[in-house]
């Protein structure tokens, strides 16, 4: 059973009940309480909900305590059809969808909710009566309809709607009971590296020491200000030391006392603006972080934050993610996720059988050999590797990429014929169909073909385009089905979870989730892991014999992992 929500004023809105190819099997109704309606509908039939959009609606649900189990999100599942038919980027509401099905001007989305929200709280004096714009039901029916049509005729494509909108559920749920996180600890782990926590703008201790120490380096008698590279590479050329920037692979190169004092601010430097105080006061509140997740929100599908950085959180700063008294944290990763994607895609049989060991580097080593240059034939099978679905070429990768074809022949040529579909301009798709950004009108000019009378310089420079695309469009094929595979993951995991109750995902980044659970429950949330893991693998590759290892720590903060 679906049925479809429309949000309407006052708390109020809209159901209609509809069949699995959308048309509608009962008469609209009008609810007084949509949210109490929603909870009494799903503990009766547990529908597949069809709305405009989970980021809007499913917080005010779960802020009454009201949790669903599937639905089907109308604006990310309209962003991957648009991606698949080469329109990345157009407005994907349901108001643009309904336009674009009669052939009338299509208006541009609204802002995220999140900055609705800042825009309200900036510009109202009082937003806390503030209706959302009241949904169309007839809009939501239709344009529903014409998703359901569209995707049956896209092979997966009905599995990658439903995966992308469960993750929708995922990210507001995560962003609902937030990751466990410890103020006092992180404000101790602050103080042991920056110094006590200053005041009035001021740089913490630890910097404004290692400042004072690099004005220094350089003579002392200009003051070098290291927050400005403009200062740093004017006071490195007046040392005879010109560089073209400031990075930290390019100042490794220079023989010169300030370098190690540079590194070392510019990685205090880096937390503290990142996940310094600051951050702390914003994001932190009742001893959670709940950062603001985008599903989809890169065009692999590896989802983004708008807020918080979630998916940057600093490895020294792990030791504040810490459980609750009594629980624990399930963390488990996928091991080497991405090259046994490339396996189960490509069917090399030789690739295959590697893939179905532990470690998939020493399986292949035996492709390579132990030369006696410090690197060993694991390391080489790992640079092979990730050379081929990353597009390296240079360098010792040559020779190593030239073993790989010829030893997984399949494989290899796989991420080549997604090289070569980016280079002519196609679009390249994943297992399940989410399918990469057109190349631009740009991009085409400058890389027609014909223009051999070119000077050299716009020859090389549309050379470079090309490899670049093809770059791109090679890694996409593997990313975006890892990307697949993870969705997957999540939404057999969280139906898994769902009968212990009190377990929740509470952390996701690419190929590693994090469950907090009552310790005695930990037991249980592993083997769910595992069975998700198996499960994610049928859906997407059906009876392939490639092995898609989950490795799980229980610890009580997350720095103990690994």
């Amino acid at each position: 059973m679906r049925i479809a929500v429309a949000a309407g004023p006052g708390g109020g809105g809209v159901l209609r009940v509809l069949a699995e190819d959308g048309t509608p099997a009962e008469e609209v109704l009008d609810v007084s309480d949509l949210v109490a309606s929603i909870a009494e509908r799903e503990r009766a039939d547990s529908p597949r909900w069809v709305w405009a959009s989970t980021a809007r609606l499913y917080p005010r649900l779960l802020g009454a305590g009201v949790r669903v189990a599937r639905c089907h999100d109308l604006e990310l599942v309209e962003s991957l059809l648009l991606g698949h038919a080469g329109r990345y980027g157009e407005p994907r509401s349901v108001p643009a969808a309904w336009a674009r099905l009669r052939g009338e001007p299509v208006p541009a989305d609204r802002p995220p909710p999140q900055e609705e929200t800042a825009q309200a709280s900036l510009f109202d004096d009082d937003t806390r009566d503030r209706d959302e714009p009241a949904d169309d039901i007839g809009q939501i029916v239709a344009v529903h309809a014409e998703q359901q049509r569209a995707a049956a005729k896209l092979d997966g494509f009905a599995l990658l709607a439903a995966a992308e909108s469960v993750g929708s559920l995922v990210a507001a749920e995560m962003s609902h009971d937030g990751l466990p996180w410890s103020a006092g600890e992180h404000d101790a782990l602050l103080t042991e590296l920056l110094g006590p926590r200053p005041s009035g703008g001021l740089r913490p201790r630890r910097l404004q020491d290692l400042a004072d120490r690099i004005s220094a380096a350089f003579g002392g008698r200009v003051h070098v200000n290291p927050d400005s590279p403009a200062q740093i590479l004017k006071a490195f050329a007046a040392a005879g030391l010109p560089v073209p920037s400031t990075r930290a692979h390019v100042l490794k190169q220079l023989d010169h006392p300030a370098v190690p004092l540079l590194l070392e601010y510019k990685e205090l430097a880096r937390v503290h603006a990142a996940h310094g105080w600051t951050w702390l006061d914003t994001w932190v509140s009742g001893g959670r972080f709940r950062p603001e997740y985008v599903v989809g929100g890169v065009v692999s599908g590896r989802w983004a934050t708008s807020g918080g950085g979630a998916l940057q959180i600093p490895r020294v700063l792990r030791k504040a993610v810490v459980a609750d008294p009594g629980w624990a944290l399930v963390v488990a990763d996928a091991a080497q996720l991405e090259p046994r994607v490339l396996a189960a895609l490509a069917g090399d049989r030789a690739f295959t059988e590697a893939a179905a060991h532990g470690d998939l580097y020493a399986a292949l080593s035996d492709a390579f050999h132990d030369d006696g240059d410090g690197r060993s034939a694991r390391d080489k099978a790992k640079i092979a590797l990730l050379s081929a679905m990353y597009g390296g070429g240079t360098g010792e990768a040559v020779q190593l990429l030239g073993i790989l074809k010829s030893r997984f022949p399949e494989a290899f040529e796989y991420v080549e014929a997604a090289a070569r579909a980016g280079e002519r301009g196609r679009l390249v798709r994943s297992r399940l169909g989410r399918t990469c950004p057109p190349p631009s009108a740009g991009w085409r000019e400058l890389t027609s073909a014909g223009d051999d009378t070119a000077p050299d310089a716009r020859q090389g420079t549309a050379a470079q385009a090309l490899r670049s695309r093809g770059r791109f469009t090679r890694n996409f094929v593997v990313q975006a089905t890892a990307a697949d595979w993870a969705l997957a993951l999540l939404g057999s995991l969280r139906r898994r979870l769902t009968p212990l109750d009190a377990p929740r995902l509470v952390f996701f980044q690419h190929d590693e989730v994090i469950v907090h659970t009552p310790a005695e429950l930990a037991g249980e949330v592993t083997e769910a892991v595992h069975a998700a893991a198996l499960e994610a693998r049928r859906l997407l590759f059906g009876d392939t014999p490639v092995v898609f290892p989950m490795e799980i720590a229980v610890v009580d903060r997350y720095a103990d992992a690994k």
